[in-house]
């Protein structure tokens, strides 16, 4: 456990969409509003990636007039100390899950090309599935969930109830031909239970310390059950 309250939150280093010469990065409400659910709880947030450093936004996801913004990004934007941390994120190499409550893993798309083969992320998620520390994913985040396997390459999924964002909302924004896979289909593939919802409509999956929303509008009903689960974790030791 944790000596003081701390969550770590693990953000794509990815920028480009494919090969549309478009761009990509994280989802800002994903990231915002388990931010602020977070250290508005009393909870000291750090950030990290795989490349460390300054992290890219999915431009589809920060809207050009503040009033179309989710109030989370807004606040995000506009606070000096959370804009320092994503210019700043420690490399993944560089943190450990035994000094945190809770690992938080958010969307934007590029995860899909970054997270899912990182052996040192799918360590790290590990060390803290094995000690009981929550690790949660939302939208495409989940596909960091890929890298990580057991000591006996059983998937750290498999067997497990699990959400993400769908094969179906995929087709309806229709990158199912720019992501490099459909992320429900793999994460079945690798054993998971998955549990979709309607397309764009909240949705969060628990399965112990394992932690799943569905899309953007998952965050903020994520982010409640991380906090409860960390409450039941400090209870359980206490």
């Amino acid at each position: 456990m944790a000596d003081s309250k701390r969550i770590l939150i693990i953000a794509t280093s990815h920028a480009d969409l494919g090969e549309t010469g478009k761009k990509t990065g994280f989802h800002y409400e994903e990231l915002a509003t388990p931010y602020f659910a977070f250290t508005d709880a009393g909870y000291r947030v750090d950030f990290a990636s795989p490349e460390g450093g300054m992290i890219p936004y999915d431009p589809n996801s920060y809207a050009e007039t503040e009033a179309d913004r989710p109030d989370s990004v807004n606040r995000f934007v506009t606070d000096m100390d959370a804009l320092t941390k994503v210019q700043v994120t420690k490399r993944i190499e560089h943190v450990n899950a035994e000094d945190y409550d809770a690992i938080y893993l958010p969307g934007g798309h590029g995860t899909m090309w970054d997270l899912p083969e990182n052996e040192r992320l799918g360590q790290l998620i590990v060390d803290a599935m094995e000690r009981d520390i929550p690790v949660a994913a939302v939208c495409h985040g989940p596909a960091g969930l890929i890298a990580a396997t057991y000591a006996d390459g059983t998937p750290v999924v498999k067997g497990r109830k699990v959400n993400s964002f769908t094969d179906a909302e995929e087709h309806a924004v229709e990158l199912e031909e720019v992501v490099p896979f459909l992320l429900e289909a793999k994460l079945r593939e690798l054993g998971a239970e998955f549990e979709g919802g309607e397309n764009f409509t909240p949705k969060v999956v628990v399965d112990g310390n394992l932690i799943t929303g569905q899309n953007p509008m998952s965050a903020a009903p994520l982010a409640d059950a991380v906090l409860t689960a960390i409450d039941a974790r400090r209870k359980k030791a206490a």
